[in-house]
């Protein structure tokens, strides 16, 4: 029986990289969006430039699913490449829509689907000469061929088409003829539309779709940051890029022409964190972004700034490890690299973001933050929430905001200091008062390093005055503890003795899991961690739980490793869910999990098979 559904499916593109499908694609996406639809997008594509295979999935949910559900209801085949798990990844009763130029192979069909076969290329041939017209137009047959298959309209399509080409007419006229192809043929051949339909609605709201990785950069212009020094790795590059863009039109004097902003590109990511530190030590906020690699490169310097206490923001846009790894696959596998940075005893603040609306918010406040507690904080995003476009609310920014620069003394309070020491803790909470190079003509100076000193910053190698700055250096990690975004409890309808505790980009997927669990009686309450250290509400929530299962994305369960070392709760209350294959994590994986886990309570652990 063919899948009957409306405003709620999942269809996959796969394609070649490289042969312009990444636009169309993008324009079915957004018709169905300007329909009203909410939807999810997700770009999985490989690390090389052109030629290997790329895919793209676009959830189609009137509830507002925005998470990856698992598996496709249509799949639009156009790499022969991939043929086999393209059509093995349709769900039964689900439809396939390819390019019948080349007849399929036998063997792999299947009498479970509904085959939509148009010979796209054949189509192309007749009406265009030119190879590459051949090629770019073909992505826009099929797109008018889907238009007539899933009812969607097609004067949202030219619109689309209009604005993005606007005052190109020739390009404009061209492309609509592509589309009408397409949406002509498809009409001939098949009973249009399918049990697969998109209808006009008004459940996408105010909400836009954005990426991460804009997010980030666009914070790090609202919170402040005049210095971002970095090195080109994947997934993170957009965040510098982005930045560059709005301090380009927000950070330069009108008057002059001058530039109020340092955009860096150095030699490479040991660099970059050099510069960036440099910066933050001379009063300017400063950024960093990159990836796992990265971060490896640079944990020498992250000790240096934690031990000198000097404020550094790191935009982390994790990627699948160790090594190179799957450079364009998503993991949550830097959280012990970025909690425990470089030699000996380091402790980190992280923040944890579940898509652009939090890595907005987040990422202006992480200047804050940095400048407060005068300390590294790390960012961490993924590849999923940074390359990838989301449904979010508008970003919210209070203009009569003013940024919290911390203990810093200015010239009138040295007057009033009489023994000023870097490193004395004069309030209790850890954090010392600082000064700024050129404040005062003869009063707070001193000589930032990274060996062993006392409160007043004199180089010494004795054990009372090192324990004494290591300790107070803990205690400002507890201050930490107290001023960072708390974690969002969602309650089950009953009392319940099992809990979940997730977060980052595992939360989109979350949301429907819970959802089907419950439609399954299976009562459970949620906890979304937001920052490390971890607040004594996860504490509170492990305790009052018999069982607790931690969702993440690496296989080491790095985040119950975090919970024990930092809480000092009882491991065995919590039991591990490990998704790391590189895709996305699915709602269909996690609920599935906890239910496999708890028809087999003897499993110590959850892990997937495959992506």
């Amino acid at each position: 029986m063919p899948i009957q559904a409306v405003n709620d499916f999942v269809i996959r593109f796969a394609n070649i990289n490289g042969s312009g499908s990444a636009s169309a694609n993008l324009l079915f996406a957004r018709s169905i969006l300007r329909m009203g639809v909410p939807i999810a997008p997700r770009n999985i594509f490989p690390s090389n430039i052109q030629g290997l295979p790329t895919w793209y999935e676009v959830r189609v949910s009137e509830k507002g699913y925005i998470g990856a559900r698992g598996g496709a209801d249509m799949v639009v085949a156009m790499n022969p490449q991939t043929f086999v798990q393209d059509v093995a990844g349709i769900e039964p009763g689900g439809y396939l829509f390819y390019d019948s130029t080349r007849p399929m192979p036998t063997a792999l069909q299947r009498d479970d689907i509904v085959v939509l076969a148009m010979p796209l290329t054949d189509i192309c041939n007749v009406v265009y000469s030119d190879a590459r017209q051949r090629q770019l137009y073909k992505n826009i047959v099929y797109i008018g061929a889907l238009a007539a298959l899933l009812d969607i309209e097609r004067e949202v399509l030219v619109a689309l088409l209009t604005e993005r080409f606007k005052g190109k007419d020739k390009l404009i006229d061209a492309n609509l003829i592509a589309l009408d192809l397409g949406f002509d043929e498809a009409r001939k051949r098949f009973a249009c539309p399918l049990g697969l339909r998109v209808r006009k609605s008004d459940k996408v709201g105010d909400r836009i779709l954005v990426e991460g990785n804009y997010a980030a950069g666009l914070s790090a212009v609202y919170g402040g940051a005049t210095v971002c020094a970095w090195y080109p790795i994947t997934p993170s590059t957009s965040v510098a890029e982005t930045y560059e863009k709005f301090a380009l039109r927000y950070r330069v004097d009108a008057k002059t022409g001058k530039k109020n902003f340092a955009f860096i590109q150095s030699e490479d990511e040991i660099a970059a964190i050099g510069m960036v530190i440099g910066a933050g030590w001379n009063g300017a906020r400063a950024f960093t972004a990159t990836s796992g690699p990265g971060i490896s490169l640079m944990q020498e310097f992250f000790g240096l700034a934690y031990f000198a206490e000097i404020p550094v923001v790191v935009f982390n846009v994790q990627r699948g490890g160790p090594s190179t790894g799957l450079p364009t696959r998503t993991q949550q596998s830097d959280l012990m690299a970025c909690a425990f940075a470089s030699h000996g005893d380091t402790k980190h603040v992280l923040l944890i973001p579940d898509g652009p609306g939090e890595v907005f918010e987040f990422g202006a406040a992480a200047f804050d933050y940095a400048e407060r507690l005068q300390t590294p904080i790390f960012v961490m995003l993924d590849l999923d929430i940074g390359m990838n476009s989301h449904l979010t609310k508008p970003f919210q920014w209070d203009d009569s905001r003013r940024y919290d620069r911390g203990k810093v003394l200015s010239a009138e309070e040295l007057d009033r200091t009489a023994d000023f020491g870097r490193y004395n803790d004069i309030d209790g909470d850890g954090i010392p008062y600082r000064t700024l190079p050129g404040e005062h003509p003869s009063r707070g100076a001193y000589f930032t390093r990274g060996t062993s000193r006392d409160r007043f910053a004199r180089y010494t190698e004795e054990s009372a005055p090192y324990i004494d700055n290591m300790e107070r250096l803990l205690h400002k990690f507890e201050t930490a503890r107290e001023m960072l975004p708390k974690p969002i409890l969602r309650r089950a309808a009953k009392r319940t003795e099992l809990g979940v505790i997730y977060y980052g980009s595992t939360s989109a997927a979350m949301d429907e899991a819970l959802d089907i669990l419950a439609a399954k009686g299976v009562a459970i309450d949620a906890l979304r961690i937001r920052a490390f250290p971890l607040a004594a509400e996860v504490r509170d929530f492990v305790e009052r739980h018999e069982l607790v299962f931690v969702v993440e994305q690496n296989r080491d369960a790095q985040m119950r490793s975090l919970i024990t070392l930092d809480l000092d709760v009882d491991p065995r209350r919590l039991r591990p869910l490990r998704h790391y294959g590189g895709m996305p994590i699915s709602a269909r994986y996690i609920s599935t999990a906890i239910l496999h886990r708890l028809a087999h309570p003897a499993l110590a652990s959850e892990v997937e098979t495959a992506s």
